[in-house]
């Protein structure tokens, strides 16, 4: 079961990309000719950075004399042309990949790239979910090859200092995953938000079978406003690059919708009332995206009959 959630998961991911691409219930040679017919685009962002678009989770690279780090990896067919993209940046092969979370979008990629010799590094539930390991929830099933797995983990971040940069990594608790992190270079100012942040092309998708929680996106986006200026680049997990207004509208969009949410359940409404009501209307506007405003209302919805998360807690 969980193996079926994770590659409808992973496909409707791939659905949610900028190419828009749609896969479900097709057969694995159709699947591999859509990642066939896929081109990597590269963005350069600064000096010995970029940002690679393809199908799936958005790629951040940073590369210079101390090594190629890799943020995401998307999809195992890919690996080939993310290879040759980060070939033509003049970037030596891939020696440090952080996943932001556990998603196969995002980390589908890991085997390949660890059997080249790339240091994998994640949050400690994104090795623990990909293990298989979790005590509840998606994971994989079966578990990822060990050449997939995170070597390095962590709890709370940690920082690289590579390529004449301070690379920030911070865990974001019970977001999108109970395993999000997001990657912020000091120096070239470039933030990179994994699915903590979709920008432009499908409401959240809130992952609530792996411990996410509509009120932590809130505020790792909170979080993220304050590590950013006017000039930082930001990398969304989908959709095109964004700016610090951008972040700014969509926090003031989560604010919203789980404020007319929270209010609404408060008042004793139903989750079917709360969603006749609409209340991600004006945000719900692409008719192609993976989340719509019902399923992310209803997202939003189960989120606050969690109780949240007390801080340093460490909840599977």
């Amino acid at each position: 079961m969980k193996a079926l959630l994770t590659r409808t998961l992973s496909l409707a991911l791939l659905a949610a990309s900028p190419l828009a691409l749609t896969a479900c219930a097709e057969s694995n040679a159709q699947e591999a000719d859509r990642f066939a017919k896929v081109e990597i685009k590269t963005e350069k962002l600064g000096d010995g950075i970029a940002v690679l678009f393809g199908a799936g989770g958005n790629i951040g690279v940073s590369y210079g004399p101390d090594g190629t780090v890799l943020i995401d990896d998307q999809f195992a067919p890919l690996t080939p042309k993310i290879q040759a993209a980060v070939a033509a940046l003049g970037a030596e092969p891939v020696k440090y990949l952080i996943n932001t979370h556990w998603h196969y979008d995002h980390t589908g990629g890991n085997e390949n790239f660890g059997k080249a010799g790339a240091l994998i590094m994640a949050h400690d539930h994104v090795r623990e979910r990909m293990m298989g390991t979790q005590k509840s929830g998606n994971g994989n099933d079966p578990a990822s090859p060990k050449e997939a797995l995170p070597v390095v983990t962590y709890h709370d971040g940690l920082k690289l200092h590579l390529n004449g940069d301070e690379v920030h990594v911070k865990h974001m608790k019970h977001a999108h995953t109970d395993g999000d992190s997001i990657v912020f270079w000091k120096k070239t100012n470039v933030l990179h938000m994994g699915d903590l942040y979709f920008n432009k092309v499908t409401l959240p998708f809130i992952d609530l079978n792996s411990g996410g929680n509509a009120r932590g996106v809130l505020a790792a986006a909170e979080k993220a406003l304050t590590m950013v200026d006017d000039n930082t680049k930001i990398i969304p997990g989908h959709g095109p690059m964004a700016t610090k207004a951008d972040l700014m509208g969509y926090r003031d969009m989560m604010k919203s919708v789980i404020g007319a949410v929270e209010k609404a359940r408060g008042e004793g409404k139903t989750l079917e009332q709360i969603q006749a009501m609409k209340p991600a209307a004006q945000w719900d506007t692409n008719k192609d995206a993976f989340i719509k405003g019902d399923a992310f209302v209803e997202a939003v919805y189960k989120s606050l009959e969690t109780p949240p998360h007390k801080e340093g807690e460490h909840q599977h």
